[in-house]
């Protein structure tokens, strides 16, 4: 073996290379940015604003395929087919409101990624928590109900009554 190869080896421990390939995979989802599913570069609006307008509204619009991912996130067919409405939409020059509301018309509030607030979802983030109070409820009544036994008949007096001197009795 060469020496001064193996002087070289033992001044790069083989931890710090295994530290640092670890680092380098860890830190590249960060390095590269957001990848967006876009399959076809024509999928792409020509204005460069009109695009980043587009890309924004998919990006608050959920793949129905893959339900918790963007359209613009996912691969999935309908979603492309999805972000091409978007981009034609904005192409015909509609606000992203006109846009959001035909879509959620069109497929119902679930396309949206962070829902609109109304009474419907209210109820179902506090269903839950009333739930949790009236068990809780339910639990407390019942064992705040005192058990009352009835009393004694005279009957059942006496008969214990007479029990209890014969066992008082040495």
């Amino acid at each position: 073996m060469n020496p001064s190869g193996l002087a070289l080896r033992s001044l790069v421990p083989v931890w710090l290379g295994v530290v640092l390939l670890t680092a380098l995979l860890a830190l590249t989802p960060l390095i590269s940015g957001r990848a967006l599913a876009l399959d076809d570069p024509s999928e792409m609006l020509h204005d460069p604003a009109q695009e980043k307008r587009a890309a924004a509204i998919g990006a608050q619009l959920r793949c129905l395929v893959c339900q918790n991912e963007s359209i613009e996130d996912s691969s999935a067919g309908l979603a492309r087919d999805l972000r091409h409405v978007v981009r034609e939409h904005v192409a015909k020059g509609e606000s992203d409101a006109q846009i959001m509301a035909w879509m959620t018309h069109r497929y119902g509030e679930f396309i949206r990624l962070k829902p609109q607030f109304s009474m419907a979802t209210l109820l179902l983030w506090t269903m839950p928590a009333l739930a949790v109070a009236v068990g809780i409820g339910a639990a407390l009544m019942m064992m705040r109900r005192k058990q009352e036994e009835p009393p004694l008949t005279d009957a059942e007096a006496t008969r214990l009554a007479s029990l209890l001197r014969e066992e008082s009795k040495p």
